[in-house]
């Protein structure tokens, strides 16, 4: 195999994670389209389930184009099968209540978010012009999901269990967030990804800061469940993929 094959390879398996990753989120956050608390955050949960999907698109699209992966975004988000899906476990949650969404939402943007603050300095020109024309788009989206935890948790007795709940569900799945797996270490000595242990201690404490906001205490278990990025995931994700590809898989050629 040639150098430049494998590091294409190398580079698809990467970009279909970060893909996969927008475009679980973005099906997640669609489905609870005319169940929000109210009108407006119903019409903006709808609006940025449409933002994440465009972040999958370009993440996709450059997966695509890649020799070793040759196919169109259509089919990579419609034609795969649950074990061909390289996304962590958190975003394929199932949604329980609206606390739920949002804890979901804030503890995976706020990941995200300082993600692509990394990659805007990558040796890959086109995955630093994706993250730098993402970077304020996600910032709002970051914004709008801590005004929810800020909410919930200085709101009622009710809102504030229902929160505390929600991120008890959401924990175990974090460690996977900042897993540096051969694929991870092997795209920072590229020059290309990034090093999550950099991130993990300024995302710690920005989500501690929101926490005491909002006057909840964060869980104190470990964080364990991962290996979504390998494609094994949870009971969830098979029927979310149902759902999501279904008119693709009945009509195929069809575009988003």
């Amino acid at each position: 195999m040639k150098a430049n094959d494998q590091y294409n390879q190398f580079l698809a398996e990467y970009l279909l994670r970060q893909g996969d990753n927008c475009l679980i989120l973005s099906q997640r956050l669609s489905s609870w389209c005319g169940n929000g608390p109210t009108l407006e955050e119903d019409l903006a949960l709808s609006n940025i389930a449409l933002g994440w999907l465009g972040q999958a698109r370009m993440w996709l699209q450059y997966a695509g184009s890649l020799p070793c992966v040759a196919r169109s975004e259509d089919e990579l988000a419609g034609l795969r099968d649950a074990h061909e899906f390289r996304n962590v476990l958190l975003v394929e949650q199932p949604n329980e209540n609206f606390a739920d969404i949002q804890t979901r939402l804030f503890l995976f943007t706020s990941w995200y978010g300082l993600l692509l603050d990394s990659l805007i300095h990558s040796h890959d020109e086109r995955i630093a012009a994706i993250a730098a024309g993402s970077a304020k788009q996600i910032a709002f989206y970051l914004q709008h999901s801590r005004r929810w935890i800020v909410r919930l948790g200085d709101g009622t007795a009710f809102s504030r269990a229902k929160l505390e709940r929600a991120f008890e569900a959401c924990w175990d799945f974090l460690g996977e967030l900042f897993l540096m797996d051969d694929l991870e270490k092997t795209m920072l000595r590229y020059g290309v990804g990034c090093n999550y242990a950099v991130l993990y201690p300024i995302w710690c404490r920005h989500i501690g800061e929101v926490a005491a906001q909002a006057k909840i205490q964060l869980p104190q278990c470990a964080m364990r469940m991962q290996n979504g990025k390998q494609g094994r995931h949870s009971e969830h994700l098979v029927p979310l993929l149902m759902e999501m590809q279904y008119l693709q898989r009945s009509f195929p050629g069809s575009l988003w």
